[in-house]
């Protein structure tokens, strides 16, 4: 395998992006991603740098595994949590190393940044596979159990 390539996403990445979000969400939740809706969420980070950005790891010019950042200030900590999401590494390249490689990627740039404190992500409880990814790249499950509330959503479940 040449050797991969991790840098942040630009705009030339946007349609690859979305097609990797709609594969994630089809293949760990059963979710059909409506495009008219995640093409402009996805545009959205681009152009509203505040929100977070992508990072993409590429081999021989093309992308095959990407993920995104999201912040979160934290007023007990006095800093920024970064958030991983969107997580997706095309089937053909999985378990050759390419998550890890964003993964110390991004840890780098959090050990650089006095601002940020930490790292965190949330996985389904059923995915158990990334799951052991994480704690093999020496993350911890946390002592905090994620709730939310959404409004209705546009989202298609496959059932």
């Amino acid at each position: 395998m040449a050797t991969p390539i991790i840098r942040r996403a630009t705009r030339d990445d946007i349609l690859t992006i979305v097609g990797f979000n709609q594969a994630m969400a089809l293949e760990t939740e059963d979710i059909s991603l409506d495009t008219s809706i995640l093409l402009p969420g996805v545009e959205a980070i681009f152009e509203n740098p505040e929100h977070g950005f992508y990072i993409v790891c590429e081999i021989e010019g093309l992308v095959k595994a990407c993920l995104m950042i999201t912040y979160e200030w934290s007023d007990w900590r006095n800093g920024i949590f970064w958030w991983i999401q969107s997580v997706f590494v095309k089937k053909e390249y999985r378990k050759r190393g390419l998550y890890k490689l964003m993964y110390e990627f991004i840890k780098t740039q959090i050990d650089k940044d006095s601002e940020i404190i930490g790292l965190r992500l949330y996985v389904d409880d059923d995915n158990v596979k990334a799951q052991n990814v994480y704690t093999k790249l020496g993350m911890k499950k946390s002592n905090y159990q994620l709730f939310e509330y959404t409004k209705p959503k546009t989202i298609v479940l496959n059932t």
